[in-house]
């Protein structure tokens, strides 16, 4: 009896694949793709309203914790992959300079803050942001304040 279930399951299983298989179309007769609205004046500012918002700071909080209790349950409190704390800090920094134009790069949890920031104010919490972050041991600062 088990074997009959099995060969009906084992039967629908490949009739069900060869029937995917025959609708599947190749590239060139899929249809074309649309084309996607163009960025406006109105979209740009939404995009960047949204991205400086209330939420998406906490998101970055929330991300930045996760990680962090993550690494706490893992390993060594201490000493976080360099990918880690790069992203962390960046986040940190997106979240509470959002304006800023920053790249972070970290090695051996030495971080290296490089890019633009719109006001001397925000240059100034560069390096105590960063510092936040656990895990991080230094903050080299090589962002300069953007000319208008």
């Amino acid at each position: 009896m088990n074997t009959k279930i099995a060969s009906l399951l084992l039967t629908n299983v490949l009739l069900v694949t060869v029937v995917a298989c025959t609708d599947a179309r190749t590239t060139s007769e899929a249809p074309a793709p649309s084309s996607s609205p163009t960025a406006s004046p109105q979209n740009t500012q939404a995009a960047m309203d949204d991205a400086q918002s209330a939420t998406r700071k906490k998101q970055l909080d929330s991300d930045i914790r996760a990680r962090e209790q993550r690494n706490d349950a893992m390993g060594d409190t201490t000493k976080r992959p360099d990918s880690d704390l790069a992203s962390e800090v960046r986040s940190k920094l997106e979240a509470n300079i959002p304006k800023g134009n920053l790249t972070v790069e970290s090695k051996d949890a030495n971080v290296v803050v490089s890019g633009t920031v719109p006001l001397l104010n925000d240059l100034d919490k560069v390096k105590s942001l960063a510092m936040e972050i656990k895990g991080v041991k230094t903050v080299t600062i090589k962002a300069i304040v953007a000319s208008n």
